[in-house]
C-alpha cells in the first residue's frame, strides 16, 4: 500500500480540483469568443471599387461605401 500524507493528499486533491475547473473554465471563454467572431462576420462588408472593408450591421442586401459612396451587394 502507497503511504502518503494527509497534508499532500489535500494538496493533490484541490490542486486537481481547481485544474480541471480552470480547463473547462478556459475551454467555454474560447468557445464563446469563437462563436461571437463568426456571428458577426455577417456585418463585414467590403467595397467592390476600392476594397475599403467596413461595418454595416443596418443592412442585410445591400450597403453603401462609407469611403466612396458606391452600393455593395452581399455576396454569398
Amino acid at each position: 500500500m502507497i503511504k502518503i500524507e494527509f497534508s499532500l493528499a489535500i494538496a493533490v486533491y484541490l490542486g486537481l480540483t481547481v485544474g480541471l475547473i480552470l480547463l473547462v473554465w478556459i475551454y467555454f471563454e474560447k468557445r464563446k469568443t469563437l462563436e461571437s467572431f463568426y456571428s458577426e462576420n455577417r456585418f463585414f462588408w467590403q467595397c467592390s471599387i476600392c476594397t475599403y472593408v467596413y461595418i454595416d450591421s443596418m443592412h442585410n442586401l445591400i450597403s453603401q461605401c462609407p469611403r466612396c459612396g458606391s452600393y455593395n451587394k452581399k455576396e454569398g
